[in-house]
């Protein structure tokens, strides 16, 4: 099985790298990871196509979900949750 200039075979996230890479793919996209850690995913996409496309689709697909699965919760369900945490937080005795 030979392995590209990645250090990874014919398949994406079998090198050490392309894997880490993949592992860290939502925190990178949610902005959880540290600037060094971002940065260091960063340099590889720039030079690893496999794994830029693996981060594009789900960049892309996070979008999408965003936009588009947004349900509107009714006024008197709305309602009814902020009356229930009212009534709750007068019974509450601890702390804030």
């Amino acid at each position: 099985m030979s392995s590209d200039q990645h250090g990874v075979g014919p398949e994406i996230g079998t090198g050490g790298e392309c894997q880490e890479a993949l592992d860290t793919l939502y925190r990178f996209l949610d902005g959880e990871l540290t600037e060094d850690r971002r940065s260091a995913i960063q340099a590889h996409l720039n030079r690893c196509s496999p794994c830029l496309e693996a981060f594009d689709f789900e960049a892309e697909l996070k979008i999408v979900i965003a936009r588009r699965c947004r349900d509107q919760v009714p006024d008197h369900l709305r309602s009814r949750v902020a009356q229930a945490l009212v009534e709750a937080s007068k019974t509450f005795d601890g702390p804030v």
